[in-house]
């Protein structure tokens, strides 16, 4: 029964990320401005987590002081993990289409391995059957976002005809090769950078240890940097009101359930079966994402998109096995390296226990990592 509770949870927060770049692509082919959604999307999210910040964690107990260099530190990671990705994939989705963005999304693990390997918070070695794996998974992942974008072939066209959202429908088909293309790179470069700010949000939490703090902090800082964004990029402020009801519905779906809601659920997934086990689900909300765009926006599917979709969700499981079985060898090297602390200490009882108190202190490092 547990188990069938993880399961359930793990398909709704992948149909939630199937809902956000459904709805995200609807309220754009409504006509709102991208720079304006995001301010309005992260300013609910702030409103939203406020007062569950203020009981949850400041009425409860004193909040961690926050000194003026770790608020600017906080400040930084907003703008660029946050405010700006956001911009930046808000403006690749109106130049791409939803499944596109789906697909995309599953190298967020991938990037995140490729800069904790870079920052030294993991290993690469490629004369291992895990290291090769891992390798071949990166290559197969930069192969599938060339192909998504500079590939489109021929369109598998939407088998239904009767869209519920039929008035924006005709704005899918308006892309050229060059927006296309452009898209990509944007929401590519987005994810990127989201996989920095994932990385580096570790180091951050050891500074400022609450979670919920530490998140409501960036949306609020994130929805004043939008804000400005705003004002520089949309002049005309007719821009600013939502084009219509589908716009209204993305914004508070974004902002509520996405960036509050579906990041608790995540926790809730991590803390019973482990973060590995949360990646592997990404290739649902691409499946989700195609069935219900094709329904709701009228979405034809092109052969390059199937490709490029099909090499990123194996570069992702490449990734993720590689990942998996150094943690396995790394666990049979750890207890065999504790048996034989064990045994060397036979003669003298106290030397052995210090060994093997010794040989847990090691394996601490790789649980931390594995959470964090």
């Amino acid at each position: 029964m547990g188990n069938g509770k993880v399961y359930a949870t793990v398909v709704l927060i992948r149909l939630i990320y199937a809902g956000m770049h459904i709805l995200t692509k609807a309220a754009f082919n409504e006509g709102t401005s991208t720079t304006v959604f995001v301010f309005y999307r992260h300013a609910v999210a702030a409103v939203f987590l406020l007062p569950f910040a203020f009981f949850l964690e400041i009425r409860k107990r004193p909040a961690p002081p926050l000194t003026l260099k770790l608020s600017a530190k906080i400040f930084m990671h907003a703008f660029y993990g946050m405010a700006g990705t956001i911009n930046l994939y808000s403006i690749g989705l109106n130049y791409a289409s939803a499944t596109s963005s789906s697909a995309i999304f599953n190298i967020v693990p991938v990037v995140a391995f490729i800069l904790a390997v870079m920052f030294r918070m993991e290993t690469l070695n490629l004369r291992s059957v895990h290291g090769m794996a891992k390798a071949s998974g990166i290559l197969l992942c930069v192969c599938g976002v060339v192909v998504l974008a500079l590939y489109q072939g021929p369109e598998f066209k939407s088998l239904n005809h009767h869209q519920l959202l039929k008035h924006h429908a005709a704005a899918v088909h308006a892309h050229s090769k060059k927006d296309w293309a452009l898209g990509i790179f944007l929401m590519t470069t987005s994810i990127v950078i989201w996989s920095l700010w994932t990385v580096q949000q570790g180091p951050l939490l050891l500074e400022y240890p609450s979670k919920l703090l530490n998140t409501t902090l960036q949306c609020v800082f994130a929805s004043v940097q939008s804000f400005v964004i705003a004002l520089v990029m949309e002049r005309d402020f007719s821009r600013w009101k939502l084009a219509g009801g589908v716009s209204l519905a993305s914004v508070l779906f974004t902002g509520i359930v996405v960036a509050a809601i579906s990041y608790y659920l995540q926790i809730w997934v991590i803390e019973k079966k482990g973060p590995v086990f949360l990646s592997m689900s990404m290739p649902l909300s691409l499946v989700f994402t195609m069935a219900i765009a094709s329904l709701l926006l009228g979405e034809d599917v092109s052969l390059g998109s199937i490709i490029g979709s099909l090499l990123l969700v194996a570069g992702l499981y490449n990734v993720l096995w590689g990942k998996s079985r150094e943690e396995e060898q790394r666990g049979v090297d750890d207890g065999t390296d504790e048996t034989r602390s064990g045994g060397a200490g036979g003669e003298d009882e106290k030397k052995g226990a210090a060994a093997g108190e010794d040989g847990g202190k090691h394996g601490e490092p790789f649980g931390a990592t594995d959470k964090v």
